[in-house]
């Protein structure tokens, strides 16, 4: 079985000086391919550092909504020149963050619309991070417009007909262990109901942890538990939506299979 986690977080502190372990632990849950993804000039080179050192992982890079207010000409040319690198295969997270607000809306929309032009620049897809903005993530999407290369709504939290919208923007749409929560009703319907063509699994390690590992430290193995209530949701086997997301993964990104 292989399992692509397409957003985790094994460059932060937390993970410092068990990524081998962490890694190993992964394959071992059958979660082969990792997406290391840096926010920040320390954990974008982090991420850089691991993808590079390690089959199977790559990167995603670029400024976090919560970092929009240091988001300047510097970041920018710093974001252009690394995207460039053979293992940066999207740009993210970006996007808008209302729930912590350390920049205002209109901070957050300016910093968030330049980095989804950047990504076209850079013939990249994007992941958009957001935290109750939902409407306004869709409108700041829609008005820059989705490249060709298209995005990702990355650990996503709304209902089936907010995700059809952004799948007509040209989005897919990224289940994280929130898609286990016994409440996340909605969640869960648009796991079940989404073509599985339009959907990938993540894990945001060491955040969201799923059932059941829910109130510890989440992993990157734990994308194997993703998968399986999605397969649970849509009645299928676990193999099945293993096979579905990872491939939808390797499109999407553009990774050969040898890679």
């Amino acid at each position: 079985m292989n399992i692509f986690d397409t957003h985790t977080h094994l460059n932060i502190k937390n993970f410092h000086n068990r990524e081998k372990e962490e890694i190993a632990l992964a394959r071992e849950m059958g979660v082969t391919k990792l997406n290391i993804v840096g926010f920040d000039y320390d954990t974008i080179k982090k991420s850089l550092e691991l993808a590079n050192q390690y089959e199977g992982l790559y990167a995603t890079i670029g400024w976090h909504p919560t970092e929009a207010a240091s988001y300047d000409r510097q970041a920018e040319a710093f974001l252009r020149t690394h995207l460039k690198e053979d293992k940066v295969i999207a740009l993210g997270e970006c996007g808008l963050d209302y729930h912590w607000m350390t920049a205002d809306k209109a901070t957050q929309m300016e910093v968030f619309q330049r980095q989804i032009a950047l990504s076209k620049e850079a013939d990249l897809p994007f992941v958009a991070h957001t935290r109750d903005a939902l409407k306004d993530t869709y409108e700041a999407i829609k008005s820059a417009g989705v490249g060709p290369r298209g995005g990702i709504m990355h650990s996503y939290s709304g209902s089936l007909e907010m995700a059809e919208q952004f799948i007509d923007l040209g989005m897919t749409i990224s289940f994280s262990g929130i898609v286990s929560f016994k409440k996340a009703l909605d969640v869960q319907e648009a796991a079940k109901r989404l073509p599985l063509e339009k959907i990938l699994v993540e894990t945001d390690a060491p955040y969201l942890a799923p059932v059941p590992k829910r109130g510890r430290e989440n992993k990157p193995a734990y994308t194997r538990y993703v998968v399986e209530k999605i397969a649970e949701l849509r009645g299928l086997e676990t193999q099945e939506v293993a096979e579905a997301t990872y491939q939808n993964a390797m499109r999407l990104f553009r990774i050969d299979s040898e890679n």
